[in-house]
């Protein structure tokens, strides 16, 4: 993850944005995976100003996600050293708006299409890391197990696929 071009903006980080009335603010709810497992807790809201939309939300995971995915890479960074997937404090990561059900009942979000053993798979990152496109696509691809999705390094025309179907909508200032 780089500081080249933020893409994606904390909805807190938004001055007037806000999640509109009659539509929940699952910041704080836990988040299960297609085999019911607590992931972690919803913890932001992430925004892409162009789209004018939540697109993600930003999952601190739960410590037993952690210790499943503390794996090394498949290759070695140098001959016999192997590099760490996620290292010390990367405990938060994305989960396209589009794959996640809300259960307004019981206060839960739910992702019907990945399990736990992927979401232990995928780069995690700090909280307050800014996230590139290049991490955008990694996790898409590997949520959808397809490394043929969107294959420009330009971010236009990624969010109208169906991972991004939005169930938030947002007040913007001014409406």
């Amino acid at each position: 993850m780089t500081d080249t071009k933020k893409n994606l903006f904390n909805l807190d980080e938004l001055s007037g944005y806000k999640v509109a009335e009659n539509y929940s603010d699952v910041r704080g709810w836990e988040v299960k995976d297609a085999n019911d497992r607590i992931i972690g807790k919803v913890d932001h809201l992430l925004v892409n100003k162009i789209a004018e939309r939540v697109v993600y939300l930003d999952v601190e995971v739960d410590s037993t996600l952690i210790e499943d995915g503390h794996n090394t890479y498949q290759a070695a960074a140098e001959k016999g050293v192997h590099e760490f997937l996620n290292k010390e404090g990367e405990n938060h990561l994305i989960i396209p708006i589009g794959m996640a059900t809300i259960d307004e009942e019981n206060k839960l979000v739910t992702t019907n299409q990945i399990d736990r053993s992927t979401f232990a798979k995928i780069k995690r990152f700090k909280k307050g890391d800014v996230l590139d496109f290049g991490y955008e696509l990694e996790v898409v691809r590997n949520y959808r197990g397809d490394n043929t999705i969107h294959s420009s390094d330009d971010v236009e025309g990624f969010y109208d696929r169906e991972e991004f179907n939005n169930i938030f909508h947002i007040k913007k200032p001014g409406l």
